[in-house]
């Protein structure tokens, strides 16, 4: 990710998005292939998508397919899980948190077993606290704060040993931010302009829950896991900084250590017991995302975040390409069909 400034101007002939560096429009036609297969994605479900591809910082172009408003505000659901992740990097570079401390040191109500549960296993949903299927942090009301959803949370019995198994969607996301507001005396909004939202200039991003909108102001226990809410604008600034490893706007907002490990296959020794719809075919997780391909190493080479409501964001650390395809739909309906736009986006780019 280059340090230099970056101006998005709406292209009225192109019907394009052109990223403007330096006072120099950089932009691509996009692959006839690609807008028929997104076309054939929206005719399946969804009134309308977004797509933004972008490469080393710079955006190629803008798809705007089907219904929908160019500053569309979503819900992205699991597409968040990236987001929480990273704001809690930020405090394990500061020494504020550990990814393999025990969590029973910081929160007492974490007995037994459960108190050996580390952040890491936390935000690779190995804790053994269950999966999505349990609706557990869905069903929380949203008035009360993280510290008690973290207790809430700590009440309930270990489905599995912590560690040994992988289980999608646990309210594992709930206790992490928790750990987060006692070790800054901050609330999660709070923590999220200051270290996220602000250096990056997300200006439509709310956390509250998937399912509904909320007021933000009113949400002192948004979903950790799943309730942001946001736009194809907005997400693509955060995916900028993801491609720069840290780095935005002149910015470095975290480490290449703390992008070494949310990029670094976490399960390799789990039972993958649990995936939910639309991602079956996943087989590896890290940190809030998945490795759709993996190293000789153990680090990921292309990465993802989708959500059960369709947006899917990804990142191809071989390439240097990057998007989002922002939508609402299911995720089943949909996945197969943007994975084979992803596909074409690559071959396409990957030509001399």
């Amino acid at each position: 990710m280059t340090a230099r400034k970056h101006t998005l101007v709406r292209a009225a002939a192109a019907g394009a998005l052109v990223l403007v560096i330096g006072g120099q429009a950089a932009a691509a036609d996009p692959p006839p292939a690609l807008r028929t297969k997104l076309e054939e994605v929206v005719r399946s479900g969804p009134p309308g998508l977004t797509a933004m591809i972008l490469k080393d910082g710079e955006l190629l172009y803008r798809l705007d397919v089907g219904t929908i408003a160019p500053d569309a505000q979503l819900p992205v659901a699991s597409a968040s899980k990236w987001m929480t992740v990273a704001l809690i990097m930020t405090l394990v570079d500061e020494g504020k948190l550990s990814l393999d401390e025990p969590i029973g040191r910081r929160l007492p109500d974490f007995q037994g077993e459960a108190a050996a549960i580390t952040l890491r296993q936390i935000l690779s949903y190995t804790a053994g606290q269950g999966d999505l299927t349990g609706f557990v942090d869905l069903s929380q009301d949203s008035g009360v704060t993280l510290a008690e959803s973290a207790r809430l949370i700590a009440a309930r019995p270990l489905k599995d040993r912590p560690g040994s198994t992988f289980r999608y969607g646990a309210p594992s996301f709930q206790v992490a931010g928790a750990l987060a507001e006692q070790v800054t005396g901050k609330s999660w909004a709070q923590l999220f302009q200051e270290r996220i939202a602000g250096p990056l200039g997300l200006k439509r991003t709310a956390w509250g829950y998937p399912t509904r909108p909320l007021d933000p102001a009113g949400v002192r226990n948004p979903n950790l896991q799943a309730g942001v809410w946001t736009t194809a604008a907005d997400y693509t600034a955060f995916l900028h900084m993801l491609a720069g490893r840290g780095q935005a706007n002149g910015v470095r907002i975290l480490s290449e250590a703390a992008f070494d490990e949310m990029e670094r296959i976490q399960t390799a020794n789990a039972d993958m017991a649990y995936k939910p719809p639309g991602a079956t075919r996943l087989n590896a997780y890290a940190l809030g995302n998945w490795c759709e391909t993996v190293k000789a190493d153990g680090a990921c080479g292309l990465v993802s975040s989708p959500g059960a409501f369709g947006t899917y964001p990804w990142l191809d650390r071989d390439s240097g390409l990057y998007g989002v395809f922002f939508l609402k739909d299911r995720l089943p309906n949909v996945a197969a069909g943007l994975v084979e736009a992803r596909s074409i986006v690559l071959e396409a780019e990957s030509r001399p």
